[in-house]
């Protein structure tokens, strides 16, 4: 099966070159030179600037036959947001668990999904699959940096049959900083409170056959959080993209492109799992307990990709990729304390009155006896590489029919070898007292092998169309695991398990137009999850429904979406990002019914001005309702025993976004408000108990551009206004506060 990918990317790209022989010669009579310089040229030129991009426009938003948002360039500088939980919870259907308040490691669920470390939805770069082992361990400990992409485009409901592996939720596909049409670049400085930087740079060149971009972007800041004993609580992260494009003229009987992209990041984060228990939390939210000193993070990631697209004809084109991902981090964090025995930070601060002499050490800076902390070392190397490809069929006039086909082969592994060193406090300070054996607490390889491919048929007649669809997934996934005591790894304790699934992933979707400015559209289609390597775990399925309608009445347009989403199987997931384990093992959770309403609203108050100035104003809300339908225990923390009827946990039921901006020639002013219900953090019915309970939060952004020339613009964003106080998980472990008033400025200079 490799060959035969190899072969298609290989063959595709030589059939074109043969043909440039001829590619200068005149075309056909049929086609007049006008008929090109007016229709083919720029069809050319939107797709490669949108060759990355799944909708590339708010315009193709409106006409599909699911449920789609579409975060435009402007929309992402409007707030010059670098935290993506700021930036896609505006979406209807999007929640967001947040975490360390920047938004480094985010916890997305679209329409009641899991939202641990996103890991239950498709997440993209530039149409590729961006998770560091979406198949063997889709937890998405790297996300990209948001302050380097371009857009966000966001799918639900059939939408997103094309793209999986998980197809239950939704996909969310990031797109990077796209090679101009012609020289220019830019070059963005901001500074803010808590020491947080940012930096910006672009530049990029384009001529009838080459183009390039590259871009610098660093991110850092000394932290929010007040460590006990002093220290910083902050991060660095910078990221270097650069892409180069080759074409042929963009009137040659064959049309091809060949573009590669290298994509590196870094990041040293002194990030922590440690939380605080309830009181410490009222009497100071950004406190930091001594014992997290330690505490850090170091990643690298690195992306190779390369794309191909050939026009072997005026209705027929065939893009295909080749991509290869690594990526590696070390979280080294309090794991554990033990007193008398071992336990779990979680268990300590989840329920401290039972645990007082580990809390005890964990809460004062007093000396303790050597070994009482163990911090992890969690380290762990992914790789994930492939190659796909999508060609294009479009034919017919007065009846449109646009047939897609797509494949994809795909291999990536998750390479866990973890330690745990000991450490007590001395003097105020945390010392290392043992040092522990690489891999004598995990020693395990995860990895997946897999075969995806779909059909979709789009065809449009009058104002009806309608995209079946048939998406096919293959894959085995399997568990290496060499045992805590064979370090170098000969395979004396080597223990091996395995599952295979293949599974047939069915969809439909439809619209009808009544008129331009009204469309109904609705469809049906399968959700999956990939089960996990351990035998008899079940894969996640479901069948999800949804209905909706476009409008635009007096200015008002938006939308209305129904839907309904019926699991089979439910998978949880045994994270110590959610106070488990941390083995990663999924576990059936049975059946469960998530339904909900989204809402969209968008107008201008000054369209019918005579001036310059526009006030338009967006309003989303989520409904959702997610409940189990099967009763069943678990040991991860936010589940416990489970009964029929039970609410899903970390999912609020209502969640209201709005945004107002008052626009002229030479600046722009803009207010944002998002409020979040109260929710569970774990599974139950009826009134919330306190220590189960993340109370409800309504925080006001807001920001201002000034445009003192067409090139040099100044601005300033502030982040939570009111300086409000509010929980946001109390997840991995402990209570976790969101982020206080944040205020930066800068000036940013184009070319």
């Amino acid at each position: 099966m490799k060959l035969v990918f190899c072969f298609l990317f290989i063959g595709t790209f030589s059939i074109g070159l043969l043909a440039q022989k001829k590619s200068n010669e005149p075309l056909e009579n049929t086609m007049s030179q006008d008929t090109i310089q007016k229709e083919i040229i720029p069809e050319i030129l939107d797709e490669i600037i949108l060759s990355n991009n799944i909708l590339g426009s708010k315009f193709e938003v409106r006409n599909r036959t699911g449920s789609a948002y579409f975060l435009s360039p402007q929309d992402l500088k409007q707030f010059g947001y670098t935290d993506i939980n700021k930036i896609i919870r505006a979406v209807p259907g999007v929640t967001i668990v947040e975490e360390d308040g920047f938004g480094l490691r985010p916890n997305i669920s679209i329409r009641g999904t899991s939202a641990e470390r996103s890991s239950k939805i498709t997440l993209m770069e530039d149409g590729v699959l961006i998770a560091p082992a979406p198949y063997s361990a889709s937890a998405a400990y790297y996300f990209p940096t948001v302050g380097r992409i371009e857009n966000v485009e966001v799918l639900k409901g059939s939408s997103q049959i094309q793209y999986g592996p998980f197809t239950t939720g939704g996909a969310v596909n990031m797109v990077s900083k796209q090679i101009p049409n012609d020289f220019s670049g830019d070059v963005r400085f901001t500074y803010g409170n808590y020491n947080s930087r940012n930096m910006d740079a672009t530049v990029g060149y384009s001529n009838e056959n080459f183009g390039f971009v590259t871009q610098y972007f660093n991110y850092n800041s000394d932290g929010f959080k007040d460590l006990d004993g002093g220290g910083n609580t902050g991060f660095d992260k910078s990221d270097y993209l650069a892409k180069v494009r080759l074409n042929t003229d963009l009137d040659a009987k064959i049309f091809q492109s060949l573009t590669l992209k290298y994509q590196y990041s870094e990041e040293d984060s002194n990030e922590t799992y440690l939380g605080l228990t309830q009181d410490d939390f009222d009497a100071n939210p950004y406190r930091r307990y001594l014992a997290s000193a330690e505490d850090n993070i170091i990643t690298d990631h690195q992306q190779f990709q390369l794309d191909h697209l050939i026009k072997p004809a005026q209705n027929i084109k065939i893009r295909t990729t080749a991509y290869q991902n690594n990526f590696h981090r070390n979280w080294y964090k309090l794991n554990d304390v033990t007193i008398t025995e071992k336990q779990s930070i979680s268990n300590i601060l989840g329920s401290p009155e039972d645990f007082p002499l580990e809390y005890e050490a964990i809460e004062s800076t007093n000396d303790t006896d050597e070994d009482v902390f163990g911090v992890k070392a969690n380290n762990r190397t992914y790789g994930s590489k492939g190659i796909q490809s999508v060609a294009n069929i479009t034919f017919g006039k007065q009846t449109f029919n646009d047939i897609e086909i797509g494949f994809r082969y795909h291999e990536d592994y998750e390479d866990r070898f973890q330690w745990v060193d000991k450490y007590a406090i001395q003097n105020q300070e945390m010392i290392r007292t043992t040092v522990a054996r690489k891999g004598s607490d995990s020693n395990v390889i995860n990895s997946a092998e897999a075969i995806a491919t779909y059909v979709l048929y789009k065809v449009t007649w009058n104002n009806l169309t309608i995209t079946p669809g048939l998406r096919y997934e293959n894959m085995t996934l399997t568990r290496e695991d060499f045992g805590k005591n064979d370090s170098d790894r000969t395979g004396v304790d080597l223990a091996i398990r395995e599952n295979k699934v293949d599974v047939f992933i069915p969809g439909i979707g439809a619209n009808y137009k009544f008129n331009p400015d009204v469309s109904v559209f609705g469809g049906i289609h399968r959700g999956f999850a990939p089960p996990g390597n351990q035998e008899g775990t079940d894969p996640e399925q479901s069948i999800n429904y949804e209905l909706g309608t476009r409008f635009n009445y007096f200015g008002f347009t938006g939308e209305f979406v129904g839907y309904y989403n019926d699991y089979s199987n439910l998978l949880g997931s045994d994270l110590a990002a959610t106070g488990g384990s941390g083995s990663l093992d999924l576990f059936n959770a049975g059946a469960a019914t998530v339904q909900g309403i989204e809402f969209l609203l968008n107008y201008d108050v000054l369209r019918n001005s005579t001036g310059s100035m526009t006030l338009p104003i967006t309003f989303s809300y989520t409904l959702t309702d997610a409940r189990f339908d099967s009763d069943f225990d678990s040991d991860d923390s936010i589940y416990g025993k489970v009964s029929k009827g039970d609410q899903i946990p970390y999912i609020p039921q209502n969640q209201f976004n709005f945004t107002v901006a008052l626009e002229g020639d030479r600046f722009n002013l803009s207010l944002s408000g998002r409020y979040t219900s109260e929710f569970r953090t774990q599974a139950g019915v009826g009134d919330i108990p306190d220590e189960f309970k993340i109370g409800s939060n309504f925080i006001v952004d807001a920001a201002a551009r000034y445009f003192y020339t067409p090139r040099i613009t100044f601005f300033v964003n502030t982040m939570n206004i009111f300086d409000s106080t509010y929980e946001v998980a109390r997840t991995p472990s402990g209570l976790r506060p969101g982020a206080p008033f944040m205020i930066n400025g800068g000036v940013g200079y184009s070319f």
